[in-house]
């Protein structure tokens, strides 16, 4: 992932959050909202509910293999964040995988 693709400001964060659009799945919450750019930028976060350290760093790096072995979005110029649900602790990558595309179907991303 380029480091223009990173969503990082905290105004994008909140403008996302508050006036974007929300799609969940099992594993994954899905916020996204169109940011006029001719790219996507994306975040993966977890919380501290997730567990610790190394289960929120799995979490991640869960969702971000996920991500970069599926088909490229469709629509460039979002703004998306993923979020790990609970749930997410001790999965596979191919569930993640399955869980994050049946709710990026449900989008207007793809």
């Amino acid at each position: 992932m380029l480091r223009k693709e990173v969503l990082r400001r905290d105004k994008d964060f909140t403008r996302t959050y508050n006036k974007g659009k929300v799609t969940r799945s099992k594993y994954v919450v899905i916020f996204y909202i169109n940011n006029n750019l001719g790219y996507n930028r994306t975040a993966f976060l977890a919380s501290k509910k997730v567990g610790n350290a190394v289960e929120r760093n799995r979490a991640r790096r869960l969702m971000k293999e996920s991500i970069r072995t599926m088909s490229p979005l469709d629509q460039a110029g979002y703004d998306i964040i993923f979020v790990a649900r609970n749930a997410i602790k001790n999965k596979k990558c191919a569930d993640v995988k399955k869980s994050i595309e049946a709710a990026i179907k449900r989008t207007e991303l793809k």
